[in-house]
């Protein structure tokens, strides 16, 4: 990073009140996720998992269900700890008798405001394989902002993607590459998609720092989070009021953060972890971002 740049942060920190910088959103790439109301994320049985988990749930006609503007079927709601560092969750739909459930996925914060979406096209078609089905897939990486107990997961399916289908790989082909044998020209089946399926989630914890960071940046109630193509995004920013004192744990935590992300050439990130740090009442967070800023010039 050259110099004029690292002046540039350097100047801004010494901003008061500055805010993280923000990456504007392509009107055309943005899909909105589903609002869905305060009562129907209240009543739903939230089922917590607790990192490492693998869960294997069936959605049926005796699921919970939301039938609510786009959303349409079965879905399924789960807590996730907000204290076990980042979290990298990855959710598989699996192909039953050429139907396929489209999931998409909604991350709150401990407050149940929308913090992430991603829609069913980040859970791209994956064919079987050898300890493997036809499934969709993807896999979230969030981090839990420090104050929070839990966050949100709520798995669930759209009117639209009910009306669309997937092709899936013919067995035979599958099996035909695996050995290594020429593949057939024979016709690939096509699942229809439905209001119910096979899901599975597989849970783990690291202290690493993932891409989304939940509660960090809280939205406004009436702001729904974006994603942009397939990447999801954090949902706009509103302000916040001054924490207490931080407690020197929390404070070496976001220190030690802030030091790395510089280290690491993400100023951006740097001065996220700053302005969060100060929303929590830390006192040492913008001498630490201005002091690792002049080390790395």
């Amino acid at each position: 990073m050259n110099k004029t740049l690292l002046s540039f942060y350097l100047s801004a920190a010494l901003v008061v009140g500055l805010s993280p910088i923000a990456k504007a959103a392509t009107p055309a790439d943005v899909a909105v996720a589903p609002a869905v109301s305060a009562a129907t994320l209240q009543n739903l049985p939230w089922q917590p998992l607790v990192p490492p988990a693998t869960q294997q749930v069936t959605l049926n006609d005796a699921s919970p269900q939301i039938h609510q503007g786009d959303i349409q079927g079965a879905v399924a709601a789960y807590t996730l700890p907000a204290d076990r560092g980042s979290l990298e969750i990855t959710l598989s739909s699996i192909a039953r008798d050429n139907t396929l459930y489209a999931p998409s996925v909604l991350v709150l914060d401990e407050q149940r405001r929308p913090a992430a979406y991603y829609p069913s096209s980040y859970f791209p078609y994956q064919p079987p394989g050898v300890m493997s089905a036809d499934r969709l897939e993807g896999t979230m990486k969030l981090t839990p902002a420090l104050g929070q107990k839990q966050i949100y997961l709520l798995v669930y399916t759209t009117r639209q993607d009910l009306s669309k289908t997937t092709q899936l790989t013919n067995p035979a082909k599958a099996y035909a590459r695996g050995v290594g044998n020429a593949v057939p020209d024979i016709p690939d089946p096509v699942a229809r998609h439905t209001a119910g399926g096979q899901l599975k989630l597989k849970v783990s914890a690291e202290q690493g720092s993932g891409n989304i960071m939940i509660g960090m940046l809280p939205s406004a109630p009436s702001t729904p989070p974006v994603t942009v193509g397939a990447q999801p995004q954090p949902a706009s920013v509103a302000p916040s009021a001054p924490a207490e004192p931080m407690l020197n744990d929390t404070e070496s935590y976001f220190n030690n953060g802030i030091r790395q992300a510089v280290k690491a050439g993400d100023i951006d990130k740097a001065l996220k972890l700053m302005n969060e740090a100060e929303k929590l009442g830390s006192t040492t967070a913008r001498n630490t971002f201005i002091s690792s800023v002049k080390g790395k010039g």
